[in-house]
C-alpha cells in the first residue's frame, strides 16, 4: 500500500502499534520511499482527488466526472426536460505553472422517468413493444437519483422484475423491492416492470474493481441523461436549451469568478488544500495572445478578403464565377408526385442561379414517381441512369433515414454516381428558394470535382491529409476512417478512401492502404510525389496520442518509404482536439467578448512536454467560442512554428459547405464527413470512381 503524506515524517521508518475492534495487537509500519516535486505526474494527480473533495464541499453532486449543482437546476417543462449546472475542472502542469482549468459545463436530465417512456412506447405500439424499447433505451446513459450514479444501459431482462431476488455479497437473497425499501428507503410502484442491464466497463474490469457481474436497475428510478438525436434534430427544443446553455464570455467570466469566490469563502474546501499547501488565485488566468490577418481569397480572376470579426464571405461571393466550375449537362431529377410543382420551380431557379457563378446547368431528365416509398426511389435510379449520367437528385418528402440510406447506397455502392438528397420542404418556400437553389448549385459543382474558392499556399510541392473516425451504426465496436488527401497547389482538390476497425485491430492498416492509393494518385496527377506531408489526424483521445506516436506514424513512414526511397520523409504530423475545456476570452479595457477567428496562444497554457497551440478559427453568434488545440507530435517537415499555425487557419477556409471559416482545417472535416456518412447510411466502402470527388458534402 502506498500512502501519501503533505509533511515529511521525522524518521525515515516509522512504526505505530494499535488494537482491532477484537482487541487483536497490530503494528503498522512507515517507510520513506520517495519525495515528489509538487509538478510530478503522480503530485498532478493526487491535487486532482483533493480537488474532488473540494467540489464536495459545495454541496455539489458527481455525475460521472464531474460536478453539478442540483440545487440551482432548470427546468425546462414544456420538454420535460431539467439543466443542472456545474463545472468540468482539471488540475494540470501547463508552461510555467500549476494550473486548474475550470470551465461551465450542464448536465441535461429528463424530468420523466424510463418506467415513463416504456408506458409511451407500450401505448403507442403493443405488438413491436419490446422490440422499439430495446432500440431506444439501449446504449443510453441513465442516472439513478438515489445515489446520483451513472450508468450504461446494455439490455433490458424481460424475464426479471422487481420481486426477484438476487444475492448480496453476503449471500442471502433479497427481492429488489426490498432491497430499495431499507437502503434507499425508496417504494416501488410497478411490480411488472422489467430491469435494465448494465454491465462493468471494460476499463472497470481490467482495473480490478470488484463488484456484480451484470447490474439491474429499475426503470422507475432511472431518468435519461443527456440529449439523444431524437431531441438534437428539433429546433425548437435546442432553441430553448441553448438559451440556458449557452454562455457569453462576461457571463462565463462571471460564473467562473463566483466558483473561485465560493471556494476561498468554504471553510471545509480550503481546509482541503491547506493540508497540502495548496491555494488557488481569486482571478483567470491572463495570457498573452496574437492575432493572424483576414486571408486573401480568390475565384477564378476575383480577390477579395473579409471582415475579420465575423469570418463569413457570403456577401462577397454573391454572383462571382467559381473557381472552377464543371458543367452539368447530364443529370436525373426523381420526385414523388406531392413535390411536382416545387420540383419544377426549383429545377428552373437552379438552372438560372448557376449561370452567374460560371456552371451551365441543362434541363435535366424530370421523374415523377407514383409514391414515395424507399424502393420507388431505387428503382427510378435502376431504370433511368446511364453512362453519361453525372448527378442523381432525388427530391424527398421528409428525412427519413432508412430511404436516405438506400439512395446513398445505390448511389455510392452499386452504381457509383454523385448525388443530391433534397428534402421537399427546403425547396417549398417561395422567397427562399434562390437562397436554397444557390447553396445546393455550389454544393453540385463541388460533388462534381469543381472548387469554389481557394487561398494562397506559399509551399510547393505540399501534401495535406485530414484523418479522422466514426463509429459505425451497423455494427457495435467497428469504427469508420475517413482518410482525405490534397491533390493540386491550392488544396482544393481531393482524393478519398475509408477503412475499418475492429475491436482488437490496428487502424494502421487501413491507414497504409490509403496513403499508398493517395501518394500513386497524386504522381498520376502532378507528375512527381509530393515534396512535404502534412497529416491532421483528428479523432484521437489525450489517452490514445503515444499509440499514434509508436505504432501509426512508424508504418506511415515505412509506406512512403517504400515509395519513395532515399532520405525520410519530410513528414509532420498534428493531432486536433476539439472536445477540449479551454475557453478563451478577449479582455479589451475591461469589456469581454468572443476573440476574432485569427486568435493564436501558444505560450503560457500550453504544456511544457507538448509541441502546441491553441487556435480560434471561427466566428460564434452565441455563447463563447471554443479554441482548437494543435498537437504536433511529429515534425520533420521543417516548418517554423509560425508556419505551421498560418497554414492551419489558412485550411480552416476551405470548407466548402460553408462560405466562412470553420473550427478545424478543410481535410479534417471532409475526412469526418466521410466518415459519417460511410458510418451512418452505407457501411461499406464507396466505389473507387467517386475517390476524386467531394461526393460525400
Amino acid at each position: 500500500m502506498v500512502l501519501f503524506l503533505p509533511i515529511k515524517l521525522e524518521r525515515t521508518e516509522t512504526v505505530f502499534t494499535t488494537q482491532t475492534k477484537r482487541g487483536e495487537n497490530i503494528q503498522i509500519t512507515i517507510k520513506l520511499t520517495n519525495e515528489l516535486p509538487p509538478f510530478s505526474g503522480v503530485c498532478l494527480h493526487m491535487y486532482n482527488v483533493i480537488f474532488r473533495k473540494v467540489m464536495g464541499s459545495l454541496n455539489m453532486q458527481q455525475i460521472g466526472r464531474h460536478y453539478f449543482n442540483p440545487d440551482n437546476k432548470i427546468e425546462v417543462r414544456q420538454h420535460k426536460l431539467e439543466i443542472w449546472p456545474g463545472f468540468i475542472t482539471s488540475i494540470s502542469q501547463r508552461e510555467t505553472h500549476i494550473m486548474l482549468e475550470a470551465e461551465v459545463s450542464h448536465k441535461v436530465l429528463c424530468l420523466s422517468t424510463i418506467l415513463d417512456e416504456l408506458y409511451d412506447l407500450f401505448h403507442a405500439n403493443r405488438s413491436s413493444f419490446k422490440e422499439q424499447a430495446t432500440k431506444k433505451l439501449v446504449g443510453q446513459i441513465v442516472l439513478t437519483k438515489y445515489n446520483n450514479k451513472t450508468y450504461r444501459v446494455d439490455d433490458i431482462n424481460w424475464s426479471l422484475n422487481p420481486m426477484s431476488k438476487f444475492k448480496k455479497f453476503d449471500g442471502s437473497e433479497i427481492s429488489y423491492v426490498d432491497y430499495y425499501a431499507q437502503v434507499y428507503e425508496r417504494k416501488i410502484t410497478d411490480l411488472e416492470q422489467p430491469l435494465l442491464v448494465s454491465r462493468p466497463k471494460r476499463r472497470e474490469v481490467r482495473a480490478g474493481q470488484q463488484g456484480p457481474e451484470v447490474l439491474h436497475l429499475i426503470p422507475e428510478f432511472c431518468t435519461v441523461t443527456g440529449i439523444s438525436d431524437e431531441v438534437r434534430s428539433n429546433f425548437t427544443v435546442m432553441k430553448d436549451l441553448a438559451q440556458h446553455t449557452r454562455v457569453d464570455p462576461k457571463n462565463r467570466a462571471a460564473t467562473l469568478n463566483r466558483f473561485l469566490h465560493s471556494i476561498s469563502n468554504n471553510k471545509e474546501a480550503n481546509s482541503h488544500l491547506e493540508r497540502w499547501g495548496l491555494s488557488l488565485d481569486n482571478n483567470l488566468m491572463d495570457i498573452q495572445g496574437r492575432g493572424l490577418p483576414a486571408e486573401q481569397l480568390s475565384q477564378r480572376n476575383f480577390k477579395f478578403s473579409y471582415d475579420i470579426r465575423t469570418a463569413d464571405w457570403s456577401r462577397e461571393t454573391r454572383g462571382k464565377p467559381v473557381q472552377t466550375a464543371v458543367n452539368l449537362d447530364d443529370w436525373l431529377v426523381i420526385f414523388s408526385p406531392r413535390d411536382k410543382a416545387n420540383t419544377q420551380d426549383f429545377v428552373q431557379t437552379l438552372i438560372r442561379v448557376c449561370g452567374p457563378i460560371g456552371m451551365r446547368v441543362n434541363q435535366p431528365a424530370l421523374i415523377a414517381l407514383n409514391g414515395d416509398r424507399t424502393e420507388n426511389y431505387i428503382q427510378a435510379i435502376k431504370e433511368k441512369m446511364t453512362q453519361r449520367t453525372q448527378m442523381v437528385c432525388c427530391i424527398v418528402p421528409n428525412n427519413r433515414k432508412d430511404r436516405y440510406d438506400a439512395i446513398k447506397k445505390q448511389c455510392c455502392l452499386e452504381m457509383p454516381v454523385p448525388s443530391q438528397v433534397v428534402v421537399g420542404r427546403t425547396i417549398a418556400k417561395k422567397q427562399m428558394l434562390m437562397s436554397v437553389a444557390t447553396k445546393i448549385g455550389m454544393q453540385l459543382n463541388c460533388k462534381l470535382g469543381g472548387e469554389l474558392w481557394c487561398v494562397h499556399n506559399p509551399v510547393p510541392g505540399l501534401m495535406v491529409i485530414g484523418i479522422d473516425n466514426y463509429h459505425d451504426s451497423a455494427q457495435r465496436g467497428r469504427s469508420v476512417c475517413g482518410f482525405v488527401a490534397s491533390m493540386n497547389r491550392t488544396l482544393t482538390r481531393y482524393y478519398s478512401r475509408c477503412s475499418f476497425q475492429t475491436p482488437g485491430q490496428e487502424i494502421v492498416d487501413g491507414l497504409r492502404v490509403s496513403l499508398l492509393a493517395s501518394l500513386k494518385k497524386y504522381y498520376e496527377i502532378n507528375g512527381q510525389f509530393p515534396a512535404k506531408i502534412i497529416v491532421y489526424r483528428d479523432g484521437v483521445g489525450e489517452g490514445q496520442t503515444q499509440a499514434v506516436r509508436d505504432h501509426e506514424i512508424p508504418q506511415l513512414i515505412k509506406c512512403i518509404q517504400g515509395l519513395i526511397p532515399g532520405k525520410e520523409p519530410l513528414l509532420t504530423v498534428i493531432v486536433v482536439r476539439k472536445r477540449i475545456s479551454t475557453r478563451l476570452i478577449l479582455n479589451n479595457n475591461g469589456q469581454l467578448s468572443n476573440p476574432p477567428p485569427g486568435t493564436i496562444v501558444d505560450s503560457t497554457v500550453t504544456k511544457p512536454e507538448k509541441y502546441d497551440f491553441f487556435l480560434v478559427s471561427q466566428s460564434v453568434r452565441q455563447g463563447t467560442v471554443t479554441p482548437t488545440n494543435y498537437d504536433i507530435i511529429w515534425d520533420n517537415a521543417g516548418f517554423q512554428p509560425d508556419q505551421y499555425q498560418r497554414l492551419t487557419y489558412k485550411l480552416t477556409h476551405l470548407y466548402y459547405n460553408w462560405p466562412g471559416t470553420i473550427r478545424v482545417p478543410a481535410p479534417c472535416q471532409y475526412a469526418h464527413k466521410l466518415a459519417f456518412l460511410v458510418g451512418q447510411s452505407l457501411h461499406r466502402e464507396p466505389r473507387i470512381e467517386l475517390a476524386d470527388r467531394l461526393f460525400f458534402l
